[in-house]
C-alpha cells in the first residue's frame, strides 16, 4: 500500500496571483480509481457530459476565475434541473450560447469544484502546500527549492503519523523537459546527500514521477487546491488581498489539511499544519552571510 502525492503549482508566473503555491493532494492508492470514477460522475452530473473530453482541462483558473462568479450571478432565472442540459449546450456550442446557457455553465463549474473537494474529504485525502509570498527573496544556491523541501517535510510527517508502514510516491505535473531533469537531480541530491533528506527517504520514494496534467485527475485536483489557496485561503501571516467569493472553497480546502505535533524548540507539543507559509526562499547559509 502507498500514498500518492499529486503536485501542481499556481501563481509561479508572478503576474496576478497574490501568492505562489506549490500544492499537493495525498491519495491512498486503493482509493485512487474510486475517486477518479466519482469525479468523472460529477462531471456528467454537473455538465451533462465530460467537460474534460478532448484537450480541455479542469483547472482552477478556468473554473474559479472572477468571470465565472459574475456569470453565475446573471439576472436570468434557471431551474436547477435544467442546469446540466444548458451547461452541456454551452460547452457544445459556446459561440452561440445565450445568457441562460452562460449562467448554467458557470453554476455547473462552481458546483463541480465543490463536488471535487467533497469527494476528497470522503476518501480521507489530505492537502499539503507551500505558500510563497510573491516578494519572497529568492535563493541562488542551486539546490532543491525551499518550497519543495517544506512540501516533502509535510508529506513525511503525514506518512509518519499514519503508522501503517506505507510509502509515499511523488507525482509531478510534467514540466518542460530540461526543468524536469533539474528537479529530478535536485531531488536525488536532497534525498541522498542531506541528513534530513536521508531520513525522509525512509518513507518517501526519492525519485518523483512525471505525468501530463490533462491526463491525470490527481494533478487536476492539486491544481484546484493550489489556485484556491493562492486566491482564497489566508492564515495570519498572509496579508495580501483575497477574493471573498472563494471563502466556501477555501474552507473546504482547509478542512483537508493534516495537523501533526512535533518537538520544536523545546516544545514537545508544537502543532505543525500541512500548509507552510514561506517569505524567504534563501538557505540558512545565504541568510547568515547577508547578516554579516
Amino acid at each position: 500500500m502507498a500514498w500518492l502525492l499529486f503536485i501542481d503549482e499556481s501563481g509561479h508566473d508572478r503576474k496576478e496571483a497574490p501568492y505562489e503555491v506549490l500544492a499537493g493532494v495525498a491519495i491512498q492508492d486503493r482509493d485512487l480509481w474510486n475517486i477518479i470514477k466519482e469525479i468523472h460522475a460529477a462531471e456528467l452530473l454537473r455538465f451533462g457530459r465530460r467537460y474534460s473530453a478532448g484537450s480541455a482541462e479542469l483547472k482552477g483558473k478556468k473554473l474559479l476565475k472572477t468571470k465565472v462568479f459574475r456569470h453565475a450571478d446573471l439576472n436570468v432565472p434557471i431551474q436547477d434541473d435544467m442546469i446540466p442540459q444548458l451547461a452541456k449546450e454551452a460547452l457544445d456550442n459556446g459561440a452561440q450560447a445565450d445568457v441562460s446557457r452562460i449562467k448554467a455553465l458557470a453554476l455547473a463549474k462552481l458546483a463541480y469544484v465543490q463536488d471535487v473537494f467533497d469527494i476528497c474529504a470522503r476518501f480521507r485525502c489530505r492537502a499539503l502546500a507551500s505558500i510563497v509570498d510573491r516578494d519572497a527573496i529568492r535563493t541562488e544556491s542551486g539546490g532543491l527549492r525551499k518550497d519543495y523541501g517544506y512540501l516533502f517535510e509535510r508529506f513525511f510527517y503525514f506518512l509518519d503519523d499514519w503508522k501503517y508502514d506505507e510509502r509515499g510516491i511523488i507525482v509531478f505535473d510534467e514540466l518542460e523537459k530540461s526543468r524536469s531533469h533539474i528537479l529530478v537531480e535536485q531531488a536525488h541530491k536532497y534525498f541522498k546527500n542531506t541528513a534530513i533528506g536521508k531520513l525522509r527517504a525512509g518513507l518517501i520514494i526519492p525519485e518523483p514521477l512525471f505525468v501530463h496534467s490533462d491526463l491525470t485527475t490527481g494533478v487536476q485536483i492539486a491544481d484546484l487546491i493550489a489556485y484556491t489557496i493562492s486566491w482564497g485561503f489566508r492564515m495570519r501571516q498572509m496579508t495580501r488581498p483575497h477574493r471573498i467569493e472563494l471563502a466556501p472553497y477555501a474552507r473546504q480546502v482547509a478542512s483537508l489539511r493534516h495537523k501533526t505535533t512535533r518537538d520544536v524548540g523545546g516544545n514537545p507539543n508544537f502543532d505543525i499544519w500541512s500548509f507552510a507559509y514561506i517569505d524567504d526562499l534563501r538557505t540558512r547559509s545565504e541568510r547568515d552571510v547577508d547578516m554579516i
